[in-house]
């Protein structure tokens, strides 16, 4: 059985999908979520959906029960990861999983981004549980930047940050996903005590990211480097909430230090292709903005 945790969130969702497609038996894959109304499409597939809230150690028992491989997919909430992975680790420890798979942070254990903070000490209690491991230390998403703050940029001619020329190795969730989904199906590339630094093959500046909008879209785009606090105060004068601004504000920091950047290789061989390029993705999100 391949349990995937957080499986109704992007990344979790992804993974399921590729677990599928790799031609992994849909009742031997379990996603587990808070709601499962949230995922009947997957039930309606044949995936076992189970409730399992990383705040309820209670209900991770049942949702863990009989799992080989496990992917835990890292929380969203920022500040409560540390003991909502505490307790996804002790359920897997006493449901005796064969192996743990983890998506952490790129460079998780030299970083000054802010998010290494929980990502590794969650490596440390994964490694102290004597449960085999493997760890995916994923870099940034492309979506990040396809996402959010694109319309902002062609509408205001700027991208802004404060990465100076740094360089980051961002890729498409579906490519960290894939390579979730070769770990927990392929034991070559799963091998327990594994470290992966996940990245896209052709790192970019946010110069070369204003560039690229700007040769998808026609429209000129340039980058305007900022302070990290005044980058942050842009972030949450646009509605973003502060604890999230000063994070995006600091791991820019962290990219003009190279820090958020790869050239392991690790990620397209992983997934045995090149990963998701810059152009490709924008041209999707670009294709798909309402029209103006």
């Amino acid at each position: 059985m391949i349990t995937v945790t957080g499986a109704a969130g992007h990344l979790g969702r992804l993974v399921v999908a590729d677990l599928l497609d790799r031609g992994v038996p849909a009742e031997q894959i379990v996603a587990v979520v808070r709601t499962p109304e949230k995922v009947a499409d997957l039930a309606a597939q044949g995936v076992q959906v189970r409730t399992g809230d990383y705040d309820r150690p209670e209900t991770l028992g049942a949702a863990l029960a009989g799992t080989r491989k496990l992917l835990l997919v890292s929380g969203s909430e920022v500040g409560k990861r540390l003991p909502q992975h505490r307790n996804v680790i002790d359920a897997a420890q006493a449901a005796g999983v064969d192996l743990i798979a983890y998506t952490s942070l790129l460079k998780a254990d030299t970083t000054s981004v802010p998010l290494a903070a929980e990502h590794l000490p969650t490596e440390e209690l994964i490694r102290a549980s004597g449960l085999p491991f493997v760890l995916l230390r994923n870099g940034w998403y492309l979506e990040n930047y396809t996402e959010m703050g694109l319309a902002q940029a062609l509408a205001s001619g700027a991208v802004i940050g404060s990465a100076g020329e740094g360089r980051v190795a961002a890729a498409a969730r579906a490519d960290f996903a894939a390579a979730a989904a070769a770990v927990l199906t392929d034991p070559a590339t799963g091998k327990p005590g594994s470290v992966y630094e996940l990245g896209g093959d052709q790192p970019f500046t946010l110069t070369e990211l204003a560039a690229e909008i700007t040769a998808v879209s026609g429209r000129q785009v340039g980058y305007q480097d900022l302070p990290a606090d005044v980058y942050a105060k842009a972030l949450t004068d646009a509605g973003v909430p502060e604890l999230f601004a000063q994070m995006l504000a600091a791991s820019d920091v962290g990219i003009s230090r190279g820090e958020l950047t790869t050239d392991s290789g690790d990620l397209s061989r992983l997934i045995g292709r090149p990963t998701t390029s810059l152009g490709a993705a924008l041209r999707t999100a670009i294709a798909a903005l309402p029209a103006s």
